[in-house]
């Protein structure tokens, strides 16, 4: 019989929401019939009240609300001004929304390798990718931890680049002063619901201090118009649909002590799990106050360690165990394996590990000691 059959242990999910909702489910649902009895369920007031409180949570100006993550970037490029054919320098590792966003705007991603230090976009092969084609970059704050956004905004000045930022997976992280999504000249949030700040299914928003920005992505997603049936551009239906913003502004004042909840399990984890196995823990380099949305180990046993945890009730993930550059979707771009070697070990080692609000500490010490174990059971 299997020894890891016959090892009691609690059960942790990989995610839980339900913790969160609890609380807030009573006054949501009075709320959600309010609405019914509204019937303004598209444009509502609530669409308007969560931009101006997630803009002054950013801090930043304005903030579009819009249907999904995916969205948010595509439109924040176009109406930066993106042209066909431009060049968008993106990291190897990232979602594949981030690719797909450059694609739908009509430009052409250009693929570079992560960073060892924060496992996001590289600065100097950032650099090195430059072309007289190249019009911006979108550097992406994976697994809730900013890029390093001080030498990619020197870069951009001095190579005459847009930044816009992907921050779907880095509400309310910073990085030597700087808040994520603030940095360039727009940034793109999502809140699916398994973000640190989720919706009850697809939503986002664009957030920028440019007030022609601001005022081109409320017309791109409403079809193109600034009046009613006054289509200035080619538009989309990319709402945020008041539903969701009514739960997002139930939500928001607690994303800061949320944001916190996370930051401590890291920390319990970080004093757990050093020096444990080949584990190398996540870089967090100094300045940067990452949030948390993840938090991924790297090791060479990721999938024999993972139906261990699963074995015992442990979630895990997998994150991007196919790098974009290698997807199908992307082989077009000519890439091989081999061309960006930290993005693909990564690829291959990355294991998250469950965090979210409501996560106590018995949980914690319940998945790292089943790290522990595997690792002395060799």
């Amino acid at each position: 019989m299997s020894t890891v059959a016959q090892t009691p242990a609690r059960a942790v999910p990989f995610m839980d929401l339900s913790a969160q909702h609890e609380n807030l489910k009573a006054e949501i649902l009075a709320d959600l019939a309010d609405l019914i009895d509204s019937n303004t369920f598209t444009n509502g007031p609530q669409v308007a009240e969560f931009e101006e409180a997630f803009a002054a949570f950013c801090g930043a100006r304005f903030a579009v609300g819009v249907a999904n993550g995916l969205d948010a970037i595509r439109l924040a490029l176009i109406a930066a001004g993106i042209e066909p054919g431009d060049e968008v320098i993106v990291p190897a590792n990232t979602f594949v929304a981030t690719l797909e966003a450059v694609v739908q705007a009509r430009g052409r991603p250009v693929v570079v390798d992560a960073s060892e230090r924060d496992y996001n976009v590289d600065v100097a092969a950032s650099a090195a990718s430059v072309t007289p084609k190249t019009r911006f970059i979108v550097p992406v704050h994976l697994y809730g931890q900013l890029a390093d956004m001080r030498p990619l905004l020197r870069l951009a000045r001095g190579a005459e680049l847009t930044i816009v930022e992907d921050a779907c997976q880095a509400h309310g992280a910073s990085r030597d002063g700087i808040r994520a999504g603030t940095a360039g000249v727009a940034g793109a949030f999502s809140f699916y619901p398994g973000k640190n700040l989720g919706a009850f299914g697809d939503a986002g928003a664009v957030v920028t201090d440019n007030r022609a920005l601001a005022d081109a992505v409320r017309s791109l997603r409403h079809h193109g118009e600034r009046r009613k049936y006054e289509h200035e551009v080619e538009g989309y239906t990319s709402r945020l649909d008041t539903v969701q913003a009514l739960v997002l502004l139930h939500k928001l004042p607690h994303l800061a002590r949320w944001n916190e909840e996370r930051r401590s399990l890291a920390g319990l984890y970080n004093a757990a799990l050093s020096g444990v196995g080949d584990l190398r823990l996540p870089p967090v380099p100094d300045g940067s106050e990452p949030v948390w949305h993840l938090y991924p180990i790297r090791t060479g046993e990721r999938a024999a360690l993972s139906a261990f945890l699963s074995a015992r009730g442990i979630g895990s993930g997998r994150h991007y165990p196919t790098p974009v550059h290698l997807t199908p979707a992307y082989t077009w771009l000519g890439h091989r394996r081999g061309e960006f070697p930290v993005a693909e070990g990564l690829a291959d080692e990355l294991l998250s590990l469950p965090i979210f609000p409501g996560m106590g500490e018995v949980d914690v010490a319940a998945v790292t000691g089943a790290i522990v174990d595997f690792f002395r059971r060799g």
